[in-house]
């Protein structure tokens, strides 16, 4: 019978985020299994907070190298993977991916990708450069639901730069240049739960926006155990349960991190009284840290000048202290040539 911070410390172990992981970018990623990358600067603080003598170098040389990148995955949205994950695992969420895709009616899928390959053939352009060109083949089409649907269902990768977090504003994709080579579902099913297990299917599904998950874990060689409600999860026999008692140090955590949206179920580490405060109306997941595994406020970064601020909201009380010498470290992270200071939002 797991409790809730059985879970919390089980989750955050495979997490790197009890103790940070002794090796390099691309191995702690593929650990994850990606990290969401909506925005282009959120990979590179997830990662900071899990991975020990992480440089800001490390990432960006692993994106022009193209070890890690920036693509459509799970749940339709971007997120930083390694280049093997994005080739077993992007022709697998094809089905979901199409699914989204369909709330355009009218449109000759084929036809598009087609089109969008060979504009693609002759380079990375943005969806702003690309959806112009794809009317011209499509005249009377609705130049979003073109666009929409090449983002969805051409693999595609977005091409870094030499800007400050490898992406601009504006990104451009492109083709990958990397042949697919499908995995199975069991495999994903093993690597989400070795990052985020115990889980029961429906936070694998919530995680990856797959369906019909459940059949296939019933089938699988997979350990069964109850959680505090009764509920049965599924887990890898070998992976880490350290127990509710070990300790979790004060993490921060960026917007959309992956461990807040990995479950359907969040209260293994988010409270059900908090989630308003830290998913808001227009779809953003702000940036939280962690006191004692779970979260306990929000945060934010204000730079003006010379001056960085890392500005905290906490949902208890919070000893200010305490964040210091791992909010600092994020500070000095961030803005390397700022001078740092924590504040409490009044």
């Amino acid at each position: 019978m797991l409790t809730l911070r059985d879970l919390n410390r089980a989750t955050l172990a495979r997490q790197h985020l009890l103790g940070r992981h002794e090796g390099d970018v691309a191995d702690v990623v593929r650990r994850l299994v990606g990290l969401q990358a909506q925005e282009p600067r959120p990979p590179y603080l997830g990662v900071w907070s899990r991975l020990a003598g992480f440089a800001r170098d490390d990432l960006h040389t692993a994106l022009h190298a193209r070890t890690l990148v920036r693509a459509t995955m799970w749940r339709a949205t971007l997120h930083l993977v390694t280049a093997a994950d994005f080739a077993a695992f992007r022709p697998l969420l094809r089905p979901a991916l199409e699914a989204a895709a369909r709330r355009f009616d009218g449109l000759d899928f084929d036809a598009v990708l087609a089109a969008a390959d060979r504009l693609l053939a002759a380079g990375p352009m943005t969806f702003n450069e690309l959806r112009p060109r794809l009317l011209e083949e499509f005249p009377g089409a609705n130049d979003r639901a073109l666009g929409y649907t090449v983002r969805m269902l051409t693999p595609l990768i977005m091409v870094p730069t030499e800007d400050r977090w490898s992406f601009p504003r504006e990104s451009a994709f492109g083709l990958p240049g990397i042949p697919l080579a499908p995995a199975g579902v069991e495999a994903l099913i093993e690597r989400y739960l070795a990052a985020f297990g115990p889980a029961t299917p429906a936070d694998v599904q919530t995680w990856s926006g797959l369906r019909g998950l459940k059949q296939v874990m019933s089938g699988m060689e997979l350990e069964r155990v109850k959680d505090f409600t009764g509920r049965e999860l599924y887990d890898l026999p070998d992976a880490p349960r350290p127990g509710g008692e070990a300790p979790a140090p004060v993490r921060f955590l960026p917007d959309f991190d992956t461990l807040i949206l990995g479950h359907a179920d969040r209260t293994r580490v988010l409270a059900d009284e908090y989630k308003g405060l830290v998913a808001t109306k227009n779809l953003r997941v702000k940036a939280v840290y962690l006191v004692d595994g779970f979260a306990a406020g929000t945060w934010q970064i204000k730079r003006a000048g010379r001056r960085a601020k890392l500005i905290v909201s906490p949902f208890t009380s919070t000893p200010l202290d305490l964040l210091e010498e791992e909010g600092l470290g994020l500070l000095a992270f961030a803005e390397p040539d700022a001078a740092p200071s924590l504040e409490l939002e009044a």
